[in-house]
């Protein structure tokens, strides 16, 4: 199971705004994003376009045009590869 829950640091420990469904000792993975450029009412890591940009993919200049060839190989009536 996975939850995105918030919560808040004190200093020494994290708050949650909300209770997890958890029994208590149980160990879970923390994966941290501090929330600096949104309400503390929710979280989003920008738009679809940031993290793709960020991600900094390299490919064909051609992807667009050619996409079912890249996903699917030669059709026909495809123009020979460039």
């Amino acid at each position: 199971m996975t939850w995105t829950i918030t919560a808040t640091w004190d200093g020494s420990k994290f708050v949650l705004d909300e209770p997890l469904p958890l029994e208590p000792g149980t160990r879970v993975l923390l994966t941290v994003h501090p929330d600096d450029q949104h309400g503390s009412d929710s979280f989003a890591p920008g738009s679809f376009l940031d993290v793709a940009w960020s991600l900094k993919i390299d490919g064909p200049p051609d992807w667009s045009a050619r996409v079912d060839h890249y996903l699917y190989g030669p059709m026909v009536g495809d123009e020979d590869d460039p």
